[in-house]
């Protein structure tokens, strides 16, 4: 059974998982393929949390929220040597 939908045209959310190698080599991954990912994915961020008629602080939180784990992150290295030393 053929979907009517081309493989090529399908969202993530879509793909049946024996179809999600195929899916992922077709993507474009050149610079410009990658950059233009990450506009639509900040367009949609914007339009669905930031610019809405009765807006909440739930978008500017998201944001802040990654900011926080992100930075853990990067410092969890430093946090964990420090984390069993005596202080006396």
């Amino acid at each position: 059974m053929a979907s009517p939908v081309p493989l090529k045209d399908k969202k993530l959310m879509e793909v049946k998982l024996g179809e999600l190698p195929s899916w992922v080599m077709m993507r474009n991954f050149t610079p410009s393929g990658i950059v233009g990912a990450f506009q639509r994915g900040s367009d949609r961020y914007y339009n669905k949390y930031i610019n809405v008629r009765k807006g909440s602080i739930s978008g500017i939180n998201m944001v802040l929220a990654a900011y926080v784990v992100f930075s853990y992150c990067l410092s969890y290295k430093e946090l964990k040597h420090e984390r069993r030393r005596k202080y006396h």
